[in-house]
């Protein structure tokens, strides 16, 4: 007993912390231990039950306080020399508990980062007989403040046509010795880890992931809270750039390439000149053909009634909101007619002058997967900084898509995953994911991973009042086609 304590004093000191070894009641009627801990630090606690000559159990708990930074080698460390420490029994466990700030409370988000010796997962257990052949339910390490990379990955790890996509595109690179790493080659490893592990759930370390993503954008570098949707920008977008310079170093030159090989046209979209002034047409990747839609931006001049049509291709669609309303609603605002008058007049070529006009946004190819971004982050002048919209925006589990021109309507959507955010403002706070796989929903907080009931994502639509305890809001929608109906 005497070599545990020994053991932990000096991990505690090498990570300049400090110990303690307080009951979990004393530790939570403490207010000085919330104001030590604050956003910069966490702490790891081990308990740890043992049998002594009496049948008696004692109970011992360590707690360690460990700079957010260095958590992730904290744990791994721990990990490590509980495997080979010999008082440590099948009772341990190791958990991380982290300060959130909610509407100016501070509370405590317990993450269970291992549970070792355990006699099988809760998640296993839950299912039971029902868990889907050939599914692997797992949590992500957190490495200091990235919980919006990994509320976003499990999303696109549970959106059944891009993980394939991105594992046949590691099946067929992986025997490419001199292939270069690269965010996709990182991402679609990680996928294959997830993918071909023997255990049905546990934790992964996306530890090259990430690491390439600091090393490629300087702006998740940092240990700051960093947006999600903004993250998932990012990420498609550069795996779209990679697809593109791959196929373009696999095409053949223009001029030897017939029409019925060429790349395919994304619709009305705009050519790419050369410099020998030849137009190129541009590629369009799986992405493409997973999250893309078109847009048809109609412009009705007031005094010829000429009408100018725009095509804009979208990734995912971003709405404003309004409190106590749908996604139905909002869809509905998106594609309703603005009058163009005053300082935004429009230029008609027709009238060779600015006009008075009516502007419409109308869906012209709806998306196979339809990413909704929910516009929660807004900038207050009078505050002079942004402010998290709270408001209850409901989101079906079953979207009609109505707002499309022909030959498309009433496009039917199922709801799959769910960004959340969690916290008061958009400078602080936290993400999970909710992700319906096989009809179970999942909620994957970080590393730990639960079963709930489909009722319980209605909980995270947002508050119908503006100063609401609950801070748990839906942020980014993924919603799988369920086929379009043409007239």
């Amino acid at each position: 007993l005497n070599c545990f304590f020994i053991f932990f004093s000096t991990f505690s000191f090498f990570f300049s912390t400090y110990y303690f070894a307080y009951s979990p009641h004393q530790l939570q009627s403490d207010f000085w231990y919330y104001r030590f801990l604050r956003s910069r630090n966490a702490y790891i606690k081990v308990e740890h039950e043992s049998e002594t000559t009496n049948p008696e159990k004692q109970f011992y708990q360590v707690i360690l306080f460990v700079p957010i930074r260095e958590l992730h080698k904290a744990r791994e460390r721990l990990l490590r020399n509980l495997k080979n420490h010999p008082i440590e029994s099948n009772n341990t466990q190791i958990r991380i508990e982290r300060e959130r700030i909610r509407s100016e409370k501070t509370v405590i988000r317990r993450l269970v980062l291992g549970l070792m010796g355990a006699a099988g997962s809760k998640l296993e257990k839950a299912l039971g007989d029902q868990f889907p052949e050939g599914e692997r339910y797992f949590g992500f390490e957190n490495f200091g403040n990235t919980c919006y990379c990994n509320s976003v990955l499990q999303a696109l790890y549970f959106c059944v046509p891009f993980r394939e996509q991105l594992l046949e595109y590691y099946t067929s690179n992986k025997s490419v010795a001199d292939s270069e790493e690269n965010l996709m080659t990182c991402l679609a490893d990680l996928f294959s880890q997830i993918s071909s592990q023997k255990k049905k759930t546990g934790v992964i370390a996306p530890k090259r992931f990430v690491q390439r993503l600091k090393k490629q954008n300087e702006l998740f570098r940092s240990y700051m809270h960093q947006d999600a949707h903004e993250f998932l920008n990012y990420l498609l977008n550069e795996v779209v750039d990679i697809l593109e310079k791959e196929a373009k170093a696999t095409t053949k030159p223009e001029r030897e390439t017939s029409s019925s090989s060429s790349p395919e046209k994304i619709a009305n979209g705009p050519k790419a000149p050369l410099a020998n002034g030849v137009h190129k047409e541009p590629v369009v990747t799986w992405v493409h053909n997973i999250f893309q839609g078109i847009l048809t931006n109609e412009t009705r001049c007031l005094r010829c009634e000429t009408v100018t049509a725009r095509d804009e291709t979208f990734l995912d669609l971003s709405l404003d909101i309004e409190q106590n309303s749908s996604i139905t609603s909002c869809l509905k605002n998106f594609s309703s007619t603005e009058t163009l008058h005053a300082e935004d007049k429009f230029f008609c070529d027709k009238c060779c002058s600015l006009q008075e006009a009516q502007k419409r946004m109308k869906i012209k190819k709806p998306p196979h997967i339809l990413v909704i971004h929910l516009k929660r982050f807004k900038y207050m002048e009078q505050l002079g900084r942004y402010k998290k919209l709270s408001y209850r925006v409901v989101f079906p589990l079953e979207l009609k898509l109505s707002n499309t021109v022909e030959p498309y309507t009433d496009v039917e959507y199922s709801l799959f995953a769910v960004v959340v955010h969690v916290g008061s403002g958009p400078n602080h706070g936290h993400y999970v994911s909710l992700v319906k796989s096989h009809n179970h929903w999942l909620f994957f907080d970080d590393e730990n991973v639960e079963m709930i009931e489909e009722s319980a994502v209605q909980t995270f639509f947002g508050s119908s009042q503006e100063y609401s305890s609950n801070t748990d809001h839906g942020y980014i929608l993924f919603y799988e086609s369920l086929g379009p109906t043409t007239k």
